[in-house]
């Protein structure tokens, strides 16, 4: 089972449910614990591969990487918790991770909140995914993540999101790289068919307006989907709940009070 952390609250009975992105952690939420906590519970989650659950079961290495399988490590956490339905918060892959669950498991999710989220690749992201996946067998995974790090987060201010980023990358191995580097093939598919299909889930956009990458799909996707909101952060990148936290967290806040 997936490594996971637990921070309760006394008296709320409301969850949310934290999702990192492809070589972060659950460090990457370190910034939302203090606000988050005082009014809700919260289930912090180390994907495959990463973090803490590095030391998983060799078994689990062997089993095909994909979206629908990755998203069912983070239900046998909450199955094994018993977790009523929940509020889900992603930062970028994370966000994709989160939307495949609402599709497999629909009533354990109350709303989506998705900060940097990855709702489709730009003509720039794909030809990276297409060099990442010529050159992933030859060449050292950290020089490749350096390079996506500093071109999706290439501005002086997005150092420390990079940098955390860049940091939790180097507890991978290069074969662990590769596995979900190849779940890149899959991307587009499954997101044009999240674009497609509107789950009616309140869902809360977090971007950053330095974030080249991802920002205008998702501009494009929230026009079509009447129960999704977009926020966009001035000066911000592409991690938004790292580079800007007081401002992130008060938009969350604010937003998942609302479901309840």
């Amino acid at each position: 089972m997936l490594y996971y952390k637990q921070f309760l609250h006394p008296n709320s009975g409301e969850w949310i449910v934290f999702i990192h992105g492809a070589g972060g952690s659950s460090a990457v939420w370190h910034k939302q614990l203090r606000d988050f906590q005082k009014d809700f519970n919260l289930l912090l989650i180390d994907l495959r591969g990463h973090g803490k659950s590095i030391d998983l079961p060799q078994a689990i290495w062997k089993q095909e990487y994909t979206f629908e399988a990755v998203t069912e490590d983070v239900i046998e956490v909450l199955d094994h918790l018993n977790l009523p339905p929940a509020h889900f918060m992603g930062v970028s892959l994370g966000t994709i991770l989160a939307r495949q669950l609402a599709e497999m498991e629909p009533n354990r999710v109350k709303s989506l909140v998705m900060a940097g989220a990855v709702t489709r690749l730009t003509t720039q992201s794909r030809i990276l995914v297409f060099l990442g996946n010529a050159f992933k067998r030859f060449i050292p995974y950290m020089w490749l993540y350096r390079l996506f790090a500093f071109i999706i987060m290439p501005r002086k201010q997005h150092a420390e999101s990079r940098n955390l980023f860049i940091a939790e990358a180097q507890k991978l191995c290069q074969k662990e790289f590769i596995r979900w580097f190849k779940l890149t093939k899959d991307i587009n598919p499954l997101l044009k068919y999240f674009k497609e299909k509107d789950l009616g889930i309140p869902t809360l956009y977090v971007m950053g307006d330095q974030d080249v990458m991802f920002l205008e799909p998702v501009k494009n996707l929230v026009k079509e989907h009447k129960n999704a909101v977009l926020q966009i952060l001035k000066k911000c990148g592409h991690v938004v709940n790292v580079e800007q936290p007081e401002q992130f967290n008060q938009l969350s806040l604010t937003f998942l009070k609302n479901q309840n």
